[in-house]
């Protein structure tokens, strides 16, 4: 990393410019060559997981290649085990080259775990419940959220296609709160690693994505439906970058699958998420509110300022189990309208108390939103609209709800930034 940091800045290898390839993929620098009129997004899609193993990859090359060592491997920050939770001591040290002064000082400490359901506020949690919730989280949104592949990837993104806007699939969501969590507290924008115009600038931003490199891989062995796409436009999107050679190269996402094609190897961890179910809370069953605090349909859309419980109707209840192997169940919040460049998040529950909503180790609590700030498209606006879409399959046996013909939804919102409008909710299937 010194080596990199003392290279001109003109030259393609220089840390100065490893930087700057995030924020021109993913801060709406680039258009589609064939259709320039559209932005290029790297975000939000299928592409986000083979864009960043590209990335990583060309990155620890030119690593390797400065201390002429070509087996050199970067590490990866083991955050979904216990004793991989807090920033790592290396990154701490002001002389240190893996440093970087735009990091929240409240998280340094050694004692102070990444907090994937970090508020914004709270910051005395006890490490049990941090530890304990966070497992919760990641088998949320590499199992029970991630039986399929479009869930896990993200929405299929092909050449005419406008950029995709937030959302993404559970991968990307499972990766948002280390970039929010990490980034200064007293920044305008979150940077350095809470912005997405800024996060390559963090040392540690490369050593978070190996971790979220290698969850890919280890989702893959869960079973069932969980495998790459082999969609021809996927396997035929290509993204150039500088080599170790300051070569420019052009890369396709077929190219990058496999892994050992690449020669990369994680290094094997205990995942005890796995065992990580949720329960269902101490009053399993409906908590069916006060009618009159039930929000109708027909007040969507709606400016999410406060705690929101709509009833939302199943067009099919008592699936077989024939019928959730063939498609899993969907909930969808759609038309979720915000700025680009601000803060926003929301947690959904189902059939939960909405003055004591669940946490992630409950089954009733469903997922969560969060935006992380950038830039969307290419034309200097920046309000979109996207949706969020949750695989309530499991969660629906677990709260003993299958057999219900509606389904209580309760809309959490936590500190934002700016506004958000929801334009509805329902349930759709995904096969």
């Amino acid at each position: 990393m010194k080596r990199m940091k003392c290279l001109p800045p003109e030259d393609p290898r220089s840390f100065f410019q490893q930087a700057k390839v995030h924020c021109a993929y993913c801060n709406g620098s680039y258009v589609q060559s064939s259709h320039t009129n559209l932005g290029l997004q790297i975000h939000f899609s299928w592409l986000f997981l083979p864009f960043h193993r590209m990335y990583l990859h060309f990155y620890e090359r030119i690593l390797g290649s400065l201390i002429q060592d070509p087996t050199f491997a970067l590490p990866f920050w083991n955050w979904d085990h216990e004793d991989g939770m807090a920033i790592a001591e290396m990154f701490k040290d002001p002389e240190s080259p893996l440093f970087d002064g735009l990091r929240n000082v409240y998280h340094l400490p050694s004692n102070k775990p990444l907090d994937l359901r970090w508020d914004r506020v709270t910051e005395d949690k006890p490490f049990e419940r941090i530890r304990d919730d966070n497992y919760a989280r990641v088998y949320e949104l590499m199992v029970s959220g991630a039986q399929r592949r479009l869930e896990f990837f993200g929405p299929k993104y092909r050449a005419g296609d406008p950029p995709p806007a937030g959302g993404g699939g559970t991968s990307e969501r499972l990766h948002n709160m280390a970039h929010l969590w990490t980034g200064g507290h007293n920044q305008q924008f979150g940077e350095d690693m809470g912005n997405f115009y800024s996060a390559g600038r963090d040392p540690i931003f490369y050593v978070h994505h190996c971790n979220v490199d290698r969850l890919w891989n280890v989702w893959k062995t869960i079973g069932g439906f969980r495998f790459d796409f082999d969609d021809y436009d996927y396997l035929n999107t290509s993204f150039l970058f500088y080599d170790e050679n300051s070569d420019l190269i052009k890369i396709k996402v077929k190219d990058v699958l496999d892994p050992q094609a690449l020669g990369l190897e994680y290094e094997d961890r205990p995942i005890p998420w796995r065992n990580s179910r949720p329960v269902p809370t101490a009053a399993m069953g409906p908590r069916y509110v006060d009618p009159s605090k039930i929000t109708s349909p027909s007040a969507f859309p709606l400016v999410l300022e406060k705690v929101t419980t709509v009833m939302v109707p199943r067009p099919k209840k008592g699936r077989t189990a024939k019928e959730k192997s063939a498609a899993s169940e969907i909930l969808v919040v759609e038309g979720i309208e915000l700025e680009g460049d601000k803060v926003v998040q929301f947690e959904v529950v189902i059939n939960d108390d909405p003055d004591n909503p669940s946490g992630p180790s409950n089954s009733e609590f469903a997922g969560s939103f969060l935006n992380i700030p950038h830039v969307h498209g290419n034309n200097g606006h920046n309000k979109f609209v996207t949706g969020l879409r949750m695989d309530i399959t499991e969660l629906l046996e677990d709260i003993g709800a299958e057999n219900d013909d509606q389904i209580q939804v309760t809309l959490v919102p936590k500190k934002s930034d700016g506004p958000v409008t929801i334009g509805g909710l329902k349930i759709e299937y995904s096969s």
